[in-house]
Parts: structure tokens; C-alpha cells; sequence
């Protein structure tokens, strides 16, 4: 039974985890200089050089920061969006469907 409860959890919790390890190390190993990237703190840059398991990556003009190959997480591009806010004169969305559904009755 105990076997049992261990080979399940393996094959729902750990081994799905160990697929994404491996595809984010992939990931990184394939990152070259002058490609977009994300920090694990946020900041966005683009990678300089790959020393190792160094990146040097510039995050402003003349500003070069060196972070080690494992905080880099995904380029801009993969990484997941925010929905779009809506601007200060625009109503929101429940509004405006709020808005319809009144002047359908």
C-alpha cells in the first residue's frame, strides 16, 4: 500500500517537476548574447556575454549587471502577460457589459 501511495505521488508531483527543471535548464543553455531576457528579480535586460555560469546582462545604457545563469527565469516574449488595464477615461469591461445587458431589456 505504501508503495503504491509513493509511486503515485512520483508520477503526479515529482517527476512533472523534474520535466520543467529540465526544459528550463535547456532553456538557459540556448540563451546568447544580445537576446532579451527576466530576472528572477524582474529586471529586464539584454544578455551582454555568457561567462559559465555568469551572465552579463545590461539593464540600462552603460549599465551591465553579472547574475548567475540560474536567475535568469524566461525572455519577455515567454513570459506570461498581465491583462490589459484599462485606461483612466474608459470603462471596464464589467461595466460595459453591464452597460449592454441593460439596454438589451
Amino acid at each position: 500500500m505504501m508503495i503504491l501511495i509513493f509511486v503515485v505521488m512520483w508520477l503526479f508531483m515529482i517527476r512533472p517537476q523534474q520535466k520543467k527543471q529540465k526544459e528550463l535548464e535547456k532553456q538557459r543553455d540556448q540563451m546568447r548574447p544580445g537576446q532579451k531576457v527576466v530576472t528572477a528579480g524582474g529586471l529586464h535586460g539584454k544578455l551582454k556575454s555568457v561567462d559559465g555560469d555568469i551572465f552579463q546582462v545590461e539593464i540600462a545604457k552603460d549599465v551591465v549587471i553579472r547574475i548567475d545563469k540560474s536567475s535568469v527565469f524566461a525572455e519577455p516574449e515567454a513570459a506570461p502577460k498581465k491583462e490589459d488595464k484599462p485606461k483612466k477615461d474608459e470603462p471596464k469591461k464589467e461595466e460595459v457589459k453591464k452597460d449592454e445587458a441593460k439596454e438589451e431589456k
